[in-house]
């Protein structure tokens, strides 16, 4: 499963859902007729969408089988995900955002940073949330400025960033 977005509250007294996309743009989530709604490391529950939009930054959408605000308000919190196979192909040097979570990240002289939690959208670029478990989370912007390679054979991101920011 790929996580696409993750679950903000309910809207309305329909069953609804407000929605924060983690998609380059929300139209990739709307574009979605299925959404699975889960814990990431639990069991996921299939839904058809019915109705989905956006509204004032975020995504709404109706779910075939929540028709009351107590039913959205339950999944409140959740993820928002879909199977790869319901995803389109990548254009070579395109990646998506998921798959770099869990990847080592190191910096040019091979020294490990730590491993990429997640990436947070900023509006300008993607950040990638870089923590090793002992200090504090670094925060890397995902722009070649900063990213020198992401091999997935090797499972890391390769940076120029310094060790101790």
């Amino acid at each position: 499963m790929i996580v696409m977005g993750r679950v903000l509250a309910p809207y309305g007294v329909e069953g609804w859902l407000k929605a924060r996309a983690f998609t380059a743009t929300p139209d990739a989530l709307l574009a979605q007729p299925r959404w699975w709604l889960g814990k990431e490391d639990g069991v996921w529950d299939e839904f058809v969408v019915t109705a989905a939009r956006r509204h004032s930054g975020v995504v709404l959408a109706r779910l075939e089988g929540l028709s009351q605000r107590e039913d959205a308000a339950a999944r409140r919190g959740m993820s928002i995900a879909v199977p790869r196979s319901a995803l389109p192909r990548l254009a070579k040097g395109e990646v998506y955002l998921a798959d770099l979570v869990g990847l080592s990240v190191v910096d040019r002289e091979g020294r490990t940073l730590g491993r990429v939690q997640g990436v947070m959208e900023t509006g300008a670029h993607p950040v990638l949330r870089v923590a090793d478990g002992v200090s504090d989370e670094r925060l890397i912007p995902l722009v070649p400025a900063h990213v020198d390679a992401i091999e997935f054979d090797a499972g890391r991101i390769v940076v120029e960033w310094p060790s101790d920011y």
